[in-house]
């Protein structure tokens, strides 16, 4: 659940000095983006979605001088190949994906930065090979449960946002608005783009605005040109949402304890929409080595107001 912003052209420390299609098997190949300084502090970025896919102004986030970052696309998003592809496309994947890109590069540990779903999969990569990761610097926490999806999309923007929800809703047909969650899931997960493209548009900017505090000129989608891109992060993430992000229930709080040991911080937004601060409280408690930092006056994007300086600061002071 992590959304793309326009910015302006970076300079050049920010430019990567490699990049690589790396094949991960089941017919997927992953692109991979190395910025910084090659041989320096580890880190790997995460990106939210799922499939938003990394975006240039996740690289602001590190210390070029001294951090050799790795940002990467992960199964069916960005620049990997094939595009939207949901075969073999499961959190377990997107774990293993991980470990085989870190071989490839030779890294012993290394930092683990993300926000939204890209906490999400940090933090089941970090339950799995806790002895690979030398800290965790993770944003607006999303710990993969059915609740939180109703809250984001349904409950939520119901309780706060009730003419958006309201209008969210009424892009469907009469028949399918008692239930919108599932009859938009259904519509995504639809291979005739008639019926995926339409819903797509208007999943992706009611999300865009549930993610940010005050939502300029909120307006969502209608008639789709043809032709028109469709975005790519709700097929991608409706796929997850159906199959409960491919976790068992609770399970990322139930495993916390492989966290042990592990040096981390918690920025989150305390008007945080699409991922409540209930969820970075309940993780703080359950992983002791961790602090959690709240950006009063913040929603949910990396663009709010203080996250990305909370970010920053984190992701410099880890492991010192």
């Amino acid at each position: 659940m992590q959304l793309r912003s326009k910015m302006k052209p970076l300079p050049d420390a920010l430019r990567p000095f490699d990049a690589r299609m790396i094949n991960v098997g089941d017919g997927h190949w992953i692109y991979v983006e190395e910025v910084g300084t090659k041989g320096g502090r580890p880190v790997v970025f995460l990106h939210g979605g799922p499939g938003s896919g990394s975006q240039h102004v996740h690289r602001t986030l590190f210390d070029t001088a001294r951090d050799h970052v790795f940002l990467l696309d992960q199964r069916g998003a960005g620049r990997s190949h094939p595009y939207l592809s949901l075969t073999a496309n499961t959190t377990s994947h997107l774990v293993g994906d991980l470990e085989i890109i870190r071989e490839h590069f030779g890294i012993a540990k290394w930092l683990v930065a993300g926000g939204s779903w890209g906490s999400t999969l940090g933090l089941a990569y970090a339950q799995k090979h806790p002895d690979r990761v030398s800290g965790l610097v993770l944003r607006a926490i999303f710990l993969g449960t059915d609740r939180e999806v109703q809250w984001a999309f349904i409950d939520g923007p119901k309780t706060f946002r009730p003419e958006l929800f309201e209008a969210f809703r009424d892009r469907l047909p009469a028949a399918e608005r008692a239930d919108p969650l599932a009859a938009y899931l259904a519509r995504l997960g639809d291979p005739d783009p008639a019926v995926h493209a339409p819903a797509a548009h208007a999943w992706f900017t009611y999300e865009h605005a549930l993610s940010e505090l005050a939502p300029r000129n909120v307006t969502l989608t209608g008639d789709v040109r043809e032709g028109a891109r469709v975005p790519p992060t709700p097929i991608v993430e409706a796929h997850y949402i159906r199959h409960s992000f491919f976790l068992q229930p609770g399970q990322i709080l139930a495993d916390a304890h492989s966290l042990k040991g592990i040096p981390g911080t918690i920025v989150q937004g305390r008007y945080d929409l699409l991922c409540p601060p209930q969820n970075a409280y309940a993780l703080a408690a359950a992983w002791p080595d961790a602090r959690l930092e709240i950006i009063d006056n913040a929603g949910h994007a990396m663009t709010e107001p203080g996250v990305s300086a909370a970010m920053r600061r984190a992701i410099a002071e880890c492991g010192r």
